[in-house]
């Protein structure tokens, strides 16, 4: 059996770089996506959605250019600013929600919760250690379109040897927009980590997905 909860490599090997912008990031590890619209690139006509997005990526590209966080002894304050960046505009939730599937209805509201958090956990951890490889990659507004509660806002990472297409899906909530999925290379972050998740619940149970959860979030968090 393969490595549980990382990235199926065969499908997501630029999603895994969607933060960095390198070999696409191909959600990125940096949610997300989360590479910040450089000088001189083209942006579409914007609307909230795609503000929420800029926003985003603007805030994380201040952090990673701040030259005081990029000493080694402020490496983890660094990275949790970058967690908090990232993490504010998705919905976890709504992530968890599509990644459980069918399996969904059948959690408490508590276990819901703290399926969410462990999640949130995953991605952030995974992405925030992508995007510190930043290197002043352009991205590109290319449109957004939005239909009743949900929209979609299509960017274009540039560096020097490639580009690659991201796409952010988001909701409609009663104050802002969320993001619940991104599109990296027409490959979606949700849908890989169900396939993963799917494959646990089959063979093993929910107990021992949410003690992997957990154990990643552990380690992670451990110097």
């Amino acid at each position: 059996m393969r490595k549980m909860l990382d990235f199926d490599k065969a499908q997501m090997v630029q999603a895994v770089r969607w933060v960095t912008g390198r070999s696409l990031v191909a959600l990125g590890n940096g949610l997300a996506a989360f590479i910040l619209l450089s000088v001189g690139a083209t942006q579409a006509t914007a609307g909230a959605p795609t503000d929420t997005i800029r926003n985003m990526l603007t805030e994380a590209i201040r952090i990673l250019e701040k030259q005081e966080l990029k000493k080694p002894e402020r490496a983890e304050e660094r990275r949790q600013q970058l967690e908090r960046v990232l993490g504010d505009p998705f919905n976890f939730e709504e992530m968890s929600k599509r990644a459980l599937g069918a399996h969904w209805a059948k959690l408490s509201d508590a276990e819901r919760r703290e399926f969410a958090q462990l999640f949130k956990a995953l991605l952030a951890n995974t992405y925030a250690d992508r995007i510190t490889g930043y290197s002043g990659e352009q991205i590109y507004y290319l449109n957004e379109r939005v239909e009743g509660d949900y929209a979609e806002v299509r960017t274009k990472i540039v560096s020097e040897k490639a580009e690659y297409p991201f796409d952010y899906r988001l909701v409609r909530k009663p104050n802002d927009w969320r993001v619940y999925d991104v599109i990296v290379d027409g490959v979606s972050l949700v849908n890989n980590y169900r396939g993963q998740f799917t494959k646990i619940l089959r063979t093993s149970s929910y107990a021992d997905l949410v003690e992997q959860l957990r154990k990643k979030s552990e380690k992670n968090k451990s110097p």
